[in-house]
Parts: structure tokens; sequence; C-alpha cells
């Protein structure tokens, strides 16, 4: 869990939550921010985009998208993370009038193409390989299958593995190697 007790004010709590964002790519930190910035963010396009709802949404998700993905360069030496963020909308809602940009959707976005409808074979197959996996983690010592599910299924950065659970970084990169080990074995066992 996200430790921030302790943070004076909402400024600094922020930045701090930033930092988490930009430094371990920390998702609970994240969806604090957003779920925060969000609304503001929406609304301030709203009133940007002179009440376009349709392209303020869009252009708020787009920035959320890219407050992710440019967190690393936030630089609260330079401003507040709520400048930062605001920045990020108006820069992209100058871009989209610029372009003329209105609503328009690509059909052949993948978006929104459906998929293929699987086989029921191919549906089967993959149900029986989940529970295979599935029998494997659960028979693997909870040391191994915590720090597979926190890296493969959690998508935790190592360094971020080795902090939940307080544990030194190459202990916990022995132990995934080690599981990732377990389970192969386990797996061609059960294969036999």
């Amino acid at each position: 869990m996200l430790k921030e007790e302790g943070l004076k004010s909402d400024t600094a709590r922020i930045n701090w939550l930033m930092a988490a964002v930009a430094d371990a790519r920390d998702v609970d930190a994240f969806e604090i921010l957003y779920r925060h910035f969000r609304p503001r963010v929406r609304s301030y396009m709203v009133r940007l985009s002179r009440g376009n709802r349709v392209l303020a949404e869009e252009l708020t998700q787009e920035a959320m998208m890219r407050v992710w993905q440019k967190a690393a360069l936030f630089d609260p030496s330079k401003a507040h993370a709520s400048t930062w963020i605001f920045t990020i909308a108006r820069n992209l809602m100058v871009d989209a009038v610029r372009k003329g940009t209105h609503a328009e959707f690509d059909m052949n976005d993948p978006a929104f193409v459906p998929g293929e409808i699987e086989s029921a074979d191919v549906s089967i197959e993959r149900l029986q390989e989940a529970q295979r996996l599935r029998r494997a983690m659960l028979a693997m010592e909870d040391k191994y299958s915590d720090v597979l599910r926190m890296s493969f299924f959690d998508g935790l950065t190592h360094p971020r593995i080795a902090q939940k659970l307080n544990l030194p970084l190459g202990t916990v990169k022995t132990r995934i190697r080690v599981a990732c080990e377990k389970l192969r074995m386990a797996l061609q066992e059960e294969e036999k």
C-alpha cells in the first residue's frame, strides 16, 4: 500500500504521487492521481472546447494517458504536478484546435473492428492451459508464487517487488528465476 502518510499538503501529496509514478511506475499512485485529476481536467477541457463534450472526453483521456507515459519528465522544482498536468491538457487542446480536430472515428481502428470468434477447441485448450498454470502456481511455495504473480500478473518491476516484500533486489531476481524454473518443470511433468 502507498506510504504517503505524514505529507503536510495536497501539493506535497500530489508531487509525491507523481514521483511514485515516475520512479516506480506505481499503478496505485497513478490511480489516485487519475481519480483526482480526471474530472478536473475534463471540466477544463469542456470549457476550452466551448461545450464539445465528446472532444473534451477524448482529450481528457489522452491527457491522462500522457501523464502516465511522461511522468518521468515531471520536475517538481519547475512546477507543481497540477500545473504540469493542466499544461499537458491545454497543449492537447491547442493541437486539436490547430488541426481542426473533431471527434472522427476511423472504422478500421482495431478498437472498432470486432475480433474474430475463437473456435471452441482453441477456447477449451486456452482454458485447460490456464487451469494447468493455476494448479502449478498453487503447488508452489508462496515465496515463489508471490513474486511470479507480482511480476507477471500485476506488472510490478523487480525494484517495486523488492520494496513491497522488504527483500533485497537480488533475492527477488533469484526467486523469480527459481520460480520460473519450478513452473516450467511442473508444467512439463503435467504434460507427461
